[in-house]
């Protein structure tokens, strides 16, 4: 087994490394924005897949939705991407700084305890100490780093900070520039390379925590990332998706077609209130995300090897995942769960639906 097998989540320009290779092969002489590795058509391929040059598809959603959060990438305006959780956001900037830098790793996490040191660089003390304020001494964040690499610096979960160290992007952002007081010279002012830009993240459920400055959201394009609509692209996702996660878990199991529509309708009727047969439901407090569906296609097929000695996943297995997927937020959630079953499921008399109600009163029964 190769060091990427082990990896449990490899990088995306480890996972596709082949293809940015060929893409950049492909690309030579093009004409780029400066410091791009690909050119935006390529980028865009990369993103969203090109059958006809061996590209495979990695994010759902519009052609011009990625083309807009490329071309902000260009025009040197940071790029923030809003939505639910669990649409992809921080997946899509991956891709993006993967194909745009070849190198996604330059990521900020923000939380409550981000500080500007994390942000943007700190100092090795024994060396400040015994040399002073040197380079050497200086240990660089991400934003430090992807100014001097000419590089795509992620900014996750950036609402999840305070104001005062969100804003800690403001000078950056407008002037490309970051002042270092600590040295003298030419060495004070940090200039951006090329290349460099941002790409933040923030979740719509925590608008109001910290809300961003409007100085700091001029300096940003707002692109919202759209749960995925189409039914039959969420399955496809889905079914690629866990059959990935579970060969990389050594599981000989893969999600059939019929169990991968289950969890696809039980999903989308609990997220958008509404069955595809067009019945009214209750939807739950959970966001019923499509990393969240394939999250319990994964676990039911665990369960499925581990547990059951099956060969296949059934729809109990299903249930059993599923419960601790949408049972998250609030209490009243199970008893919205239970009525979507017995109002919904029980009366499917076609396919896998029969089992898939008794795999549910199995689960209520035993508890």
């Amino acid at each position: 087994m190769s060091e990427i097998e082990m990896v449990q989540r490899p990088l995306p320009e480890q996972r596709y490394g082949a293809e940015l290779a060929q893409l950049r092969e492909e690309d030579a002489g093009l004409a780029r924005p400066p410091g791009w590795q690909l050119t935006p058509r390529s980028v865009l391929a990369f993103v969203l897949g090109d059958e006809g040059r061996g590209i495979a598809p990695k994010f759902v959603g519009s052609r011009r939705f990625v083309e807009r959060c490329v071309v902000a990438l260009a025009t040197q305006r940071g790029l923030m991407l809003i939505g639910e959780p669990g649409t992809a956001k921080s997946y899509l900037s991956e891709l993006l700084a993967a194909g745009i830098s070849g190198d996604s790793t330059l990521t900020i996490q923000g939380s409550a305890g981000t500080t500007e040191d994390t942000i943007k660089y700190s100092w090795n003390y024994a060396l400040l100490l015994a040399e002073g304020a040197t380079e050497r001494s200086l240990v660089a964040a991400p934003l430090y780093l992807g100014m001097e690499k000419g590089q795509i610096v992620r900014f996750e979960e950036i609402t999840r900070c305070p104001l005062e160290i969100q804003d800690t992007l403001l000078s950056v952002l407008s002037e490309r520039a970051m002042v270092i007081p600590e040295f003298s010279g030419s060495k004070r002012m940090l200039l951006a390379q090329a290349g460099f830009n941002v790409i933040a993240t923030a979740n719509t459920r925590d608008r109001g925590v910290n809300e961003m400055s409007a100085a700091l959201k001029r300096r940003f394009n707002f692109e919202t990332v759209q749960p995925i609509p189409d039914w039959e692209a969420e399955k496809r996702l889905i079914e690629r998706e866990t059959a990935g996660l579970l060969a990389a878990a050594g599981i000989p199991l893969r999600l059939s077609g019929d169990i991968t529509s289950l969890l696809v309708a039980t999903f989308q009727a609990l997220r958008t209130g509404r069955t595809a047969g067009g019945r009214t439901v209750e939807r739950v407090s959970t966001v019923m995300s499509t990393a969240e569906a394939v999250a319990v296609g994964y676990a039911a097929g665990v369960h499925a090897y581990y547990y059951d000695d099956e060969q296949a996943v059934r729809p109990a297995h299903l249930v059993q995942s599923l419960l601790g997927s949408a049972l998250k937020d609030s209490d009243g959630d199970r008893a919205i769960l239970g009525r979507y079953f017995e109002e919904v499921v029980k009366r499917e008399r076609d396919g896998l639906w029969p089992a898939y109600y008794a795999g549910y009163v199995e689960m209520e029964r035993d508890g």
